[in-house]
């Protein structure tokens, strides 16, 4: 093609219990990345489960570049009561630092976007670290953050506590 380089995108399509243990090995990365490695309990029979069990309730979309995974979108659905109709939380987005600038991401969550709009979902929502680079990927894509949301958390010990306190009787 005289001297042209052409550049692929790597091909978007959901993820099948073949790809388990490379979308687990991308989540170890994830969290090596966002500093908390030993945070991440992920294994191939929880996301087994997760992904393929009998009521799956996660999803995830692969990025596969020459038959192997190079990128990963795992997300699931929320509901919004404004707006009275599911949308879609991406809880992690991930490209191998190999495949970074191959339009993986780009091209993940287009796929995300797609099947929000195919569904009449009007969200597409995701958190992101305030010093993660990948800021700047997203505001590029038109994402906004919003500031006047907070994330709160109630895990470990407070959440245990705060069950124990129910006083609802569990059968």
């Amino acid at each position: 093609m005289g001297g042209l380089l052409c550049l692929e995108v790597p091909v978007i399509r959901p993820a099948v219990p073949d790809d388990v243990s490379a979308i687990v090995e991308m989540v170890h990365e994830l969290a090596a990345f966002e500093r908390a490695p030993d945070e991440c309990h992920l294994t191939a029979e929880l996301l087994t489960t997760a992904l393929f069990g009998p009521d799956p309730r996660v999803y995830c979309h692969v990025a596969v570049e020459d038959g192997r995974p190079i990128g990963m979108a795992l997300w699931f659905l929320t509901f919004s009561t404004w707006e009275g109709v599911h949308g879609i939380h991406l809880e992690d987005l991930y490209v191998r630092e190999s495949a970074r600038g191959t339009g993986a991401g780009k091209a993940l969550v287009a796929e995300l976007a797609r099947i929000c709009v195919e569904r009449g979902y009007p969200r597409l929502e995701w958190a992101v670290l305030d010093w993660n680079p990948a800021r700047r990927f997203y505001e590029a894509l038109g994402a906004g953050h919003k500031s006047d949301w907070l994330p709160y958390r109630l895990s470990g010990a407070p959440l245990a506590a705060l069950a124990a306190s129910s006083g609802a009787a569990t059968s």
